[in-house]
């Protein structure tokens, strides 16, 4: 298990010390009680307060810190669920990142194109210690996005698991977890884009550092993970 003393404190990515991340966090949370009931405050201030986009991926570095996060005007997975990681931080609840491989049998068929298939490894959650135990949470979709494309949204309770729905809300089969990646104190960026590069070729080798592709640009049809 992870010391829970290095679940508290800020990282490079996950910097719950920086004013902007203190800020957003304390006022989610003002007069609010438990840490199960703040918990729950940021996970749908992260969820619904930051447009969900698969097309915010990036080779940028910074643009996976926390406090650069909350600056986009949208962010994928893995950039929600570190903000969500670093708030917590910054309000005294353990946290960690974690990270599986999921298919989605609704992927659209532009995007499946381009990859190359439906699979989307590392896909990015939240990890929290609360009450003495690990809680997922996954603050991906927001809630405008899942009314639009019938997506089931998903809830947060601060006790039970909060992972992703196997079928949509017309029952049409949607996620299906592959693999588990682990649980880690920081985000591991590097052996994320080298899995990026080996699964995704074409995207990759074509989404420069700073500019996105062309194929991550709307003409979308629904949630991608």
């Amino acid at each position: 298990m992870d010391d829970l003393a290095a679940c508290l404190r800020p990282t490079w990515f996950l910097d719950s010390d920086a004013a902007p991340v203190r800020e957003f966090a304390e006022r989610t949370v003002r007069g609010v009680g438990p840490d199960v009931d703040r918990a729950v405050a940021l996970y749908y201030a992260v969820r619904d307060g930051i447009r969900y986009d698969p097309y915010a991926l990036s080779r940028d570095r910074g643009r996976y810190r926390a406090s650069t996060v909350l600056t986009l005007p949208a962010a994928y997975c893995i950039q929600k669920a570190v903000l969500f990681g670093a708030a917590s931080r910054a309000i005294g609840i353990p946290s960690r990142l974690g990270f599986a491989d999921v298919r989605n049998h609704l992927t659209s068929p532009k995007l499946r194109e381009a990859m190359g298939k439906d699979v989307f490894v590392f896909h990015g959650f939240t990890e929290l210690h609360i009450e003495g135990r690990w809680v997922k949470a996954t603050p991906a979709f927001d809630l405008g996005l899942c009314q639009r494309f019938a997506v089931l949204p998903l809830e947060f309770d601060g006790r039970q698991d909060s992972l992703l729905h196997p079928f949509d809300a017309e029952n049409r089969r949607h996620m299906e977890y592959l693999r588990q990646r682990g649980s880690f104190v920081d985000l591991p960026f590097d052996e994320i884009m080298g899995s990026f590069r080996e699964h995704y070729p074409r995207i990759f080798e074509r989404l420069g550092a700073d500019v996105e592709d062309e194929l991550f640009r709307p003409a979308r049809s629904g949630p991608a993970g």
